[in-house]
């Protein structure tokens, strides 16, 4: 081991989106600060970001039935769609800025046009979306969604979906043309091909292996070449975990008060994809459904068009499954090893109220082929087994811990930042909507972390992101200049309402 410590100003945990994202951010905000990214796999994007471990939408409420709750008194809390809108719209801003700042090239490379649709089956599913429909209409951001219950104009929309299909009960769709279909690895391996510079090292094969206190606001990470055995030490001013899965057993090495009472669920999915390209051509959509009772939010059931590689393909998905790993490349015994005396009654707790998700993370496991492809025929009624395959997603690890309104042990569904009340170190944990809104979660770091350089960085900030700070709800002008704008920078759909 090297005795004396490497010093730099920030440490960057995982060459994924938020790392990406984030080193991105400090790079135009502060250019003269040292960056150094440890990344213990061989490139950038190769866990969740990748684009076939995730669904690569852009998540921006269009489409997910799970962001609009009904309430008791039958209406529609439309209130985390309109959120999670907005910092979709961040991102878009933030991509554009480098876009024509000529930062990162050919924006069709990581982003693409896709309607986004929801569709459900069955009297109370219709009325539901219906009224979801209505709701999310009456604000500007979701003006341009259509609904339709009429089997012609679904056949227009969907004509895969349709065929074959012979409605014993009513069914319906809403679909939007502004959505989008995202390539988060190709935008991940474009962000690093532009965070190389004299200020910024990127080590690949290198994985972190400790982290604890060095002092005042410094931190010391121990990392392990891979490829050499040695190990080295380095210190820095901030540290950020952006390691996916992975995040939460480091920021648990940290020891800061903020880590205990936490713990982590990991989820691993199957996508099925078709190897037929004639079947692919017949769709062009995202087209998602309403999950079954008991199931996570991360595992509602989609029909994508994709596009990976320049390719145009087609995914239906995903099946939930467990794994004690936190990472696709971690190990069997990440889970038992993320259990903690302080976060075991949390643990423990979580196990009792989510019995409803255990048993249905064990009847998916036990799905065979045709069981998945039964699945797959409620949305393609004529889908063969011989125009499949089955590819393993990535790992999600969902947050568990004691909330005000869920008491203890709570399932978090989301994406959340957890940092050191003095600002030093940072981590991101959750899923969905994860890599969509990267812009707003990074963002809330800076905030969290570099209180006293926001006011320096703030016109910088507004350059690149015209909306920060700002409520598009409530200033529909900037929100009908920000659609227009990125939406012509990013080569997105051209079909921009304009507000009344």
């Amino acid at each position: 081991m090297s005795n004396m410590p490497k010093k730099t100003d920030v440490i960057l945990i995982g060459a994924g989106i938020m790392s990406a994202t984030l080193g991105a951010l400090l790079k135009a905000l502060a250019p003269e600060w040292e960056i150094k990214v440890f990344e213990k796999l061989a490139k950038a994007g190769e866990e969740s970001s990748n684009e076939w471990n995730n669904a690569g939408t852009g998540h921006a409420a269009l489409c997910e039935l799970n962001y609009t709750s009904e309430k008791p008194d039958g209406s529609i809390d439309v209130s985390k769609a309109i959120k999670i809108n907005e910092q979709f719209q961040l991102s878009l801003q933030f991509w554009s800025y480098l876009v024509k700042s000529n930062l990162i090239c050919n924006p069709k490379d990581f982003i693409m046009p896709i309607p986004h649709m929801s569709f459900v089956q069955g009297e109370k599913n219709v009325a539901f979306l219906k009224k979801r429909f209505e709701a999310l209409t009456a604000y500007h951001q979701f003006q341009g969604m259509e609904f339709s219950d009429d089997p012609k104009k679904l056949k227009e929309w969907i004509p895969l979906v349709m065929e074959g299909r012979q409605p014993k009960e009513p069914i319906a769709a809403t679909r939007i043309e502004s959505g989008t279909d995202v390539n988060f690895g190709a935008l991940t391996r474009m962000l690093f091909e532009h965070l190389k510079n004299e200020n910024v090292e990127v080590h690949y094969k290198h994985q972190v292996k400790n982290i604890k206190r060095a002092g005042d606001r410094l931190w010391e990470v121990k990392v392990r070449n891979l490829e050499s055995g040695k190990v080295e030490r380095h210190t820095a001013k901030f540290v950020f975990i952006g390691g996916g899965g992975g995040s939460l057993p480091l920021l648990q090495k940290t020891g800061i008060p903020e880590s205990k009472r936490i713990g982590g669920f990991p989820v691993s999915g199957l996508f099925m994809v078709c190897n037929n390209q004639e079947v692919v051509e017949q769709h062009h959509a995202k087209v998602y459904g309403k999950a079954k009772v008991g199931a996570p939010p991360m595992s509602v059931p989609h029909l994508d068009t994709r596009y990976i590689d320049n390719k145009k393909t087609l995914l239906f998905g995903p099946f939930a499954g467990f794994s004690p790993k936190f990472l696709k490349t971690g190990s069997y015994f990440d889970l038992i090893g993320s259990i903690k005396p302080n976060n075991i009654l949390t643990m423990l707790a979580a196990g009792v109220k989510e019995m409803a998700l255990t048993k249905y993370l064990i009847q998916q496991l036990l799905l065979s082929n045709e069981q998945r492809m039964q699945e797959l025929r409620e949305f393609i009624p004529d889908a063969r087994s011989e125009d499949w395959n089955i590819i393993v997603a990535g790992q999600r690890v969902q947050v568990i811990k004691d909330t005000e309104t869920g008491g203890k042990g709570t399932l978090q569904f989301g994406t959340e930042v957890v940092s050191s009340a003095d600002g030093s170190i940072a981590a991101l944990l959750g899923a969905s909507p994860g890599a969509s809104t990267a812009v707003h979660a990074m963002l809330e770091v800076l905030q969290k972390c570099f209180p006293q350089q926001m006011k320096e960085w703030e016109p910088k900030i507004k350059e690149m992101i015209p909306s920060y700070g700002i409520s598009l709800v409530d200033n529909p002008k900037l929100l009908q200049e920000i659609r227009t704008e990125t939406s012509q920078t990013l080569g997105l759909s051209k079909k921009i309402p304009v507000f009344s």
